[in-house]
């Protein structure tokens, strides 16, 4: 009997029902398509924020270590300390080794360079040896391809890169300006340093822009600065480009002030600080340090995109409580005298406001159903448009929305169920 009656209830006054089933299932989707395009969007903007560079830097302990007598800093800008090739796979088998998406050593050498065939006017620059490209052959026996381009997107290269093992370089525009070269050119590279001498000739494959002092150097591979450095298998410094999430008042927190429960839960997120941590780990006698102007860069945009995805969620919840709440109050007002009849016949407060809260929530599952089928279109359009990507349908978002509907709904409709419940039947069949 009890269902009959809510079913009836829900079949008259279309019009009004409709209303209502309209403005809670226009809410409904925007708070699914701001919640689809929230879950989604720190992984897809993370993924675009890769293209700011690395936002790692290792470096050998040594230089970090402060060398002062008598208040004057001793310590030489080119401190001699270096680090080993060979271990650079471990990074791959830290605990956040997925988020590790490029890593490329550097390792500078002075080195004088001059056109071929040309009177001999040697200039001093610096030879800078990386990765492009390069296969890495991790402990795991799998081989990971890492290189330059990847930890530094920014730098753009007219021509290609070099290939490894060939004697094929990359100049920058400042340098091949002022040398009048260009690609196709052959230029001689030898070192001032004893034992050093003997001369490399090399073709020009690329002309590097890159906006720094990188505009005036010559880039080989890190074998061939390796050679002129005299620094076989060594390198000087690493870039580390890693997929991290934005640092809370939690992941700032110095971990040596943790308890071993904050401590694991801190190690087991992929925060910046985390990541600096294991890497310093698995790398020994290394400081690794976060380039802060990309780590924050992306924490703070990140943060103020779900900030306004939320905001808008709330402001669509309310909205849809303010309109059920205005239908409700509205059908309260129709529907007295059915109400007063129903207690007149024995109905007590407590059945008539479950039978009104049951058809409420009869129009909540239905117009949370119709909000979350829309708004998983409306998502995939803001999400295609926007962000460029296309969130993917989740089934537990479904529940979410129709228990917010249905709060929603219930929280809206308090008021005007409560006056209903509290309604005395004879002055409303008297007519007054």
């Amino acid at each position: 009997m009890f269902l009959r009656l809510v079913a009836d209830s829900f079949t008259r006054r279309p019009k009004r029902k409709m209303l209502t089933l309209a403005a809670l299932a226009l809410g409904m989707a925007v708070a699914t398509a701001a919640l689809s395009v929230s879950l989604d969007v720190g992984d897809r903007l993370a993924q675009e924020f890769r293209s700011l560079g690395a936002n790692l830097l290792v470096t050998p302990e040594a230089d970090s270590l402060p060398l002062e007598i008598g208040g004057v800093d001793y310590r030489p800008a080119n401190a001699g300390a270096y680090l080993p090739e060979a271990d650079l796979g471990k990074l791959k088998t830290i605990f956040w080794r997925h988020n590790i998406k490029a890593f490329a050593p550097i390792l500078e050498a002075p080195v004088l360079v001059s056109k071929a065939g040309s009177d001999p006017r040697n200039e001093k620059v610096e030879l800078i040896g990386t990765w492009v490209n390069h296969d890495v052959r991790i402990p795991d026996g799998t081989v990971y391809t890492t290189g330059v381009e990847k930890t530094n997107p920014w730098w753009h290269v007219d021509g290609r890169w070099f290939a490894e093992n060939t004697n094929e370089v990359v100049i920058g525009a400042n340098l091949a300006k002022r040398a009048n070269l260009g690609i196709g050119s052959q230029i001689v590279l030898s070192s001032d340093k004893p034992g050093f001498d003997t001369p490399w000739f090399a073709k020009v494959v690329g002309i590097l822009s890159s906006g720094g002092t990188e505009d005036g150097t010559v880039l080989a591979s890190l074998k061939d600065a390796q050679d002129f450095a005299g620094k076989p298998g060594q390198y000087r410094r690493l870039y580390v480009s890693a997929l991290t999430k934005p640092e809370d008042a939690f992941g700032r927190k110095d971990p040596k002030t943790m308890t071993p429960a904050e401590f694991d839960r801190w190690y087991c997120s992929p925060y910046i600080s985390s990541i600096a941590l294991q890497i310093s780990e698995e790398l020994k006698g290394t400081d690794v340090r976060v380039i802060r102007r990309v780590a924050e860069g992306e924490g703070t945009i990140l943060t103020r995109v779900r900030t306004l995805l939320w905001l808008v969620t709330l402001a669509a919840l309310l909205a849809a409580a303010l309109a059920v709440g205005a239908s409700a109050a509205a059908s309260v007002i129709e529907r007295r005298t059915e109400i007063g009849l129903m207690k007149a016949l024995g109905a007590g407060s407590g059945l008539v406001g479950v039978l009104l809260a049951a058809e409420q929530l009869l129009v909540a599952f239905v117009g949370g159903g119709i909000g979350y089928a829309v708004g998983i279109l409306l998502a995939r359009l803001l999400g295609e448009k926007i962000f460029g990507f296309t969130p993917e349908p989740k089934l537990f978002l479904l529940f979410i929305v129709l228990v917010l509907a249905s709060l929603i709904t219930l929280l809206g409709s308090a008021y005007p169920l409560r006056r209903a419940s509290q309604y005395d039947p004879a002055p409303i069949l008297r007519g007054e």
